[in-house]
């Protein structure tokens, strides 16, 4: 008997094919491998036709596809190049969503964390980037109320919207699951959103604008490196090369005033998170000195 009519039973097709005697009378019964025949005792028999088809299903199974889809390829239902474009979409989705895990977890072994922050990222793992831009939305929404969106505090709004990358790189580093997190808690946070606010609203009206930017601020991030005290005569001697050693007391104190109005610590460090999820170098932080240089003001008066 030649290949065209010999017949297999189950128990040849698993000695051929490496399959279990369960798994192809599973497939079998699930009408993916229909039988050629019928013993005369009623055992299901097979030709090579259906040992190809086998081999096919075999192989599809173990690249994930599906039974459904499986069947509609078998039954010339569905073209593999579709099905397979189908599969590798699924799988890249599938793939991030391990990597973005792992990068979950090594961030839980190195921070400690408790069980609430592990809450927290496990959840923010399972965001799509729409409602990981959501959050940033809503945070923004609430702080800029009202701000008249031509206005340079307008512009900032814009600015704390856009700058977020709403979605995690394929492969996050630690550092960015990291920032992620902690961007999360800092909107999250009522002080930080109230914090933000107040900012939002003085840089709006039009009687309090931000000092200028200070040509040089050398001196006064030296002078704090150095540990040297702002009430002291050398920080005056500072505060001397940095503004007009003219300036009234009374001027000192309203300048040292209005540069507290635009610094915080917390706003800083948001933006030092965005530059870590956008994978910007990080730059220098700049508060630490301007902190220095409004308690020097203060104390020169």
């Amino acid at each position: 008997m030649d290949d065209r009519t010999e017949l297999f039973t189950i128990g040849q097709l698993s000695d051929r094919t490496g399959l279990t005697v369960r798994t192809i009378r599973f497939w079998s019964d699930e009408g993916l491998l229909p039988p050629t025949a019928r013993s005369g005792g009623g055992y299901r028999l097979y030709d090579a036709a259906a040992v190809a088809r086998l081999e096919l299903l075999r192989t599809l199974r173990d690249l994930g596809v599906g039974l459904d889809d499986a069947r509609r390829i078998l039954d010339r239902q569905a073209g593999v190049t579709d099905v397979a474009r189908a599969h590798v979409r699924a799988l890249d989705a599938e793939i991030r969503t391990l990597r973005l895990r792992r990068a979950v977890l090594r961030s839980v072994v190195r921070r400690g964390s408790t069980t609430e922050e592990l809450r927290l990222m496990h959840d923010l793992a399972r965001l799509s980037a729409r409602e990981r831009q959501q959050i940033i939305d809503d945070f923004v929404a609430e702080v800029f109320i009202g701000v008249d969106p031509d206005s340079p505090a307008g512009g900032i709004a814009s600015a704390m919207r856009c700058a977020v990358p709403a979605d995690l790189p394929d492969n996050p580093t630690d550092e960015e699951v990291d920032a992620w997190v902690e961007l999360a808690e800092l909107v999250a946070d009522p002080a930080f959103r109230q914090r933000t606010r107040e900012m939002a609203v003085a840089g709006a009206s039009g009687g309090d604008t931000p000092p200028e930017p200070m040509p040089d601020a050398t001196p006064a991030r030296d002078a704090l490196a150095a540990g040297i005290a702002p009430d002291s005569p050398t920080a005056r001697e500072v505060v001397d090369r940095i503004i007009d050693p003219a300036l009234s007391a009374q001027d000192r104190v309203a300048l040292a005033d209005r540069m507290a109005t635009f610094t915080d610590r917390r706003v800083e460090r948001y933006w030092e998170l965005v530059g870590v999820l956008n994978r910007r170098p990080p730059f220098p932080p700049m508060v630490p000195a301007v902190e220095w240089l409004i308690e020097a003001l203060r104390a020169t008066r």
